[in-house]
């Protein structure tokens, strides 16, 4: 018949030294996007049809706004109508008295990017972050890019170029 033996696992580490692991591996998770966000992607952006304006994080941005159209719109002083609400993507315009501001988020930072390849071939700046994109007006975007972070694009569009004010 067969006996069975007690199992005792030797390499098993006591519950008590595995909360400074825990705890370590959760800090480095929480660190990994910031490290992927601050990569080249230079490759990347080419492309996919985008040009980088601004490399440098917003110096008044204590953190990037979260993938939210109300909670953006909310940091750029608007209150957003949402005019799409799907599962890529959720879209609101504000509508003010000087101008337009398109706030787009997306579940998924691969929709993001699809997103942006497609908006390419109509050209215009926008503020891209994590999982949002805000279209304004240039002026705009740089008074935006304070209070939200993310990175001012060019976007290459379709067509002639449009003659340069020298």
């Amino acid at each position: 018949m067969f006996q069975h033996r007690a199992r005792v696992d030797v390499d098993r580490v006591p519950s008590t030294a595995r909360l400074p692991r825990a705890a370590a591996l959760v800090g480095g998770l929480a660190l990994l996007p910031l490290a992927v966000a601050c990569s080249g992607g230079e490759d990347d952006r080419a492309e996919s049809g985008t040009a980088k304006v601004s490399v440098t994080a917003a110096p008044e941005a204590g953190v990037v706004a979260p993938a939210k159209v109300e909670v953006i719109a909310g940091l750029i002083g608007c209150k957003p109508k949402i005019r799409v609400d799907a599962d890529e993507l959720r879209q609101g315009v504000c509508h003010t008295k000087k101008a337009d501001q398109v706030i787009t988020t997306f579940p998924e930072e691969k929709y993001k990017l699809a997103w942006l390849d497609a908006a390419s071939g109509y050209g215009g700046q926008h503020l891209v972050g994590s999982r949002w994109v805000v279209s304004a007006q240039p002026a705009k975007l740089k008074e935006f890019r304070t209070k939200l972070g993310g990175e001012i694009q060019q976007l290459r569009g379709i067509g002639p170029a449009a003659p340069s004010a020298s």
